[in-house]
């Protein structure tokens, strides 16, 4: 995969960058860990422009997310866990993975659109339940960009100071990715305990 990455930005520029973001946030599996890391290796190398890079990652996300969003918004939520269930592990994605993301969006609110979009493993379905219940294109646009803009910024800078490395950050962001999710985790469930208490 890292040799179709490769060819795609060294052939296609900043729109290989934008499609493989899209790309990216469609088929969870193709890693932002990679692309936007190379992505800045090219920075360091001279091939491209910081902005460019960025906008470029940022506008790739977003549209790749929009999908989702109108996907759970239009399907609503008892037909699109059936699908899951039938096709979701050609995508990585299971019944769970839906309902953990509910559960924080309706925890959460707006924030969590943002804070998920900074999440590996959940920064493309929580697109899904910001559509299933119904948040505003706006408000989702706005949330899902900024949160897209401190992934992206930090991968591309990650991938300019690692130079050659750059394919170390898919290798430490997996552990990193866990133990943030655990965290998170517990802190939905404290707070979950709290709110229980007080009622």
């Amino acid at each position: 995969m890292l040799d179709w990455i490769t060819q795609g930005i060294a052939s296609w520029g900043y729109m290989g960058i934008l499609l493989l973001m899209f790309l990216e946030n469609i088929f969870p599996p193709i890693p932002s860990e990679v692309i936007m890391p190379l992505a800045g290796f090219t920075i360091a190398q001279g091939q491209f422009n910081f902005l460019g890079v960025i906008l470029s990652g940022v506008m790739g996300s977003i549209l790749g997310a929009l999908p989702w969003y109108y996907f759970g918004k239009n399907w609503g939520e008892k037909k699109l866990k059936e699908w899951i269930e039938k096709r979701g592990q050609w995508l990585t994605l299971s019944t769970e993975d839906l309902e953990r993301s509910q559960q924080w969006f309706r925890h959460y609110g707006n924030w969590v659109v943002l804070l998920g979009r900074v999440i590996p493993g959940i920064r493309t379905y929580i697109s899904i339940p910001a559509g299933l219940e119904k948040m505003p294109i706006f408000s989702f646009l706005v949330y899902s960009t900024l949160g897209t803009i401190i992934w992206i910024s930090f991968l591309t800078v990650v991938g300019y100071w690692l130079g050659d490395n750059y394919i170390l950050v898919e290798e430490f962001m997996a552990p990193i990715s866990i133990i943030v999710f655990v965290i998170l985790f517990f802190a939905v469930f404290i707070w979950f305990l709290k709110r229980k208490k007080q009622q």
